[in-house]
């Protein structure tokens, strides 16, 4: 058997074909491109049953991933994490079969890992020796660490706004960073010059083929935490959105190699912020591409882009699951936020919850039925996000006593 039955790159839009063992950005119509596999091999080679011995991190599925050479893979453990559920908190909501899939347990604190490790460890294989990227923080944290382990240079540019800790894990990482003042589509320009000038390897979102690979894991370990029966709703807070294209990418993958039912598929659910919702919007008037949001702003900053190079795989995912797009208020995200911790105690970061503010009012709606089971993405942890929430306390002198009421 091969590690990987990966066979060739494809464009979505033109059908042309590339090679995964050249160096390939966009397609030469500017479109992302996607990695397709041997499947025919596969289904004859690859069975559930063979995953039950392998490490419990994203690796175990590597006849789905692109690295070819097992040592070129650069790993921190990223993956399988737990897929909970959520009994007070769906009670609470009126769906008893909620469940979080917590991407917060994962190296670097967020799901970016799933991506830096497919990609970067690609970069390796390629001979990849710098890379640069824009960020909205998490991203280029999880890139500047693995990066590290493969000894290659990142250069990452982020938004001043950014959360600060990611500053800091780029830096501990040794990466090159700079801050801009402006938004992610700033950096992205800066970055875009940066490649032009020192003909270096852009790691922008889908730019680069195999972040998707990576991030499509989700969608594998969903389907496996599930045992090979998908659930009815997965809600993504989505902002370039290669999560939520990469759960779709892998769930027509399983479905093709006979995995799970070829019948049945999650309505696939894109959240964004209504300080930013360029997608929702496009879904709303019905349109099959987004224009750029003006004057974008959210407290859930990992989702705060205003164009994304994908949104057409986006909006095609949504509409081919009979999913749905829609938009959460700041105030919504930071409450449901206090309460899911207060309920469940997990503490998500702002994107999950505007996930979790979405699955309120879809149910609200009758959008989400009372016996669907649905699964919200919490893409990273909570205290990667200290300011979103305020800790004022009462101080005690040394002996002092607390008096309760």
């Amino acid at each position: 058997m091969n590690y990987s039955y990966v066979s060739h790159l494809y464009c979505p839009k033109c059908e042309n074909t590339y090679s995964t063992n050249e160096v390939n950005q966009l397609c030469e119509c500017g479109s992302p491109l996607l990695v397709a596999y041997k499947m025919d091999d596969l289904k004859n080679d690859f069975k559930p049953g063979m995953l039950l011995e392998r490490t419990p991190d994203l690796w175990r599925y590597h006849e789905l991933l692109p690295v070819e050479d097992q040592e070129s893979v650069v790993t921190l453990g990223e993956g399988m994490t737990p897929l909970l559920h959520l009994k007070k908190a769906g009670k609470e909501m009126g769906i008893p079969n909620l469940y979080m899939k917590d991407e917060g347990m994962i190296p670097s604190g967020s799901f970016k890992s799933r991506g830096a490790a497919v990609g970067v460890s690609k970069a390796k294989e390629l001979g990849i020796e710098a890379l640069a990227m824009p960020t909205n923080g998490n991203a280029g944290a999880a890139w500047s660490l693995y990066s590290a382990q493969a000894g290659i240079t990142p250069t990452i540019v982020m938004p001043l706004d950014a959360p600060e800790i990611t500053r800091k894990e780029c830096v501990a990482a040794g990466a090159d960073l700079y801050l801009v003042d402006g938004l992610i589509g700033d950096a992205g320009k800066i970055v875009g010059r940066m490649v032009k000038d020192y003909n270096i390897f852009d790691a922008s979102t889908l730019k680069e083929p195999y972040r998707i690979e990576g991030k499509k894991t989700m969608g594998l370990e969903i389907a496996e935490q599930f045992n090979w029966e998908v659930p009815d709703v997965i809600l993504y807070p989505t902002g370039g959105g290669v999560g939520l294209i990469g759960i779709y990418k892998a769930l027509r993958e399983l479905q093709e190699l006979g995995w799970i039912d070829e019948n049945k598929m999650p309505r696939l659910v894109a959240v964004q912020s209504e300080g930013c919702a360029p997608i929702v919007r496009a879904w709303n008037e019905g349109k099959s591409s987004a224009e750029p949001w003006e004057n974008a702003s959210t407290v859930a900053f990992g989702i705060n882009v205003a164009k994304a190079l994908g949104d057409f795989l986006i909006l095609d995912a949504i509409k081919e699951t009979d999913g749905c797009a829609i938009s959460v208020s700041d105030t919504e995200i930071l409450d449901e936020l206090k309460t899911l911790a207060e309920n469940e105690g997990a503490f998500v970061c702002p994107e999950g919850a505007a996930a979790f503010t979405a699955a309120r009012k879809l149910r609200e709606q009758n959008w989400i039925g009372a016996q669907d089971k649905v699964v919200v993405l919490n893409t990273g942890a909570g205290i990667k996000y200290p300011n979103t929430i305020e800790a004022d306390a009462p101080v005690l002198q040394k002996d002092e006593k607390i008096v309760r009421n």
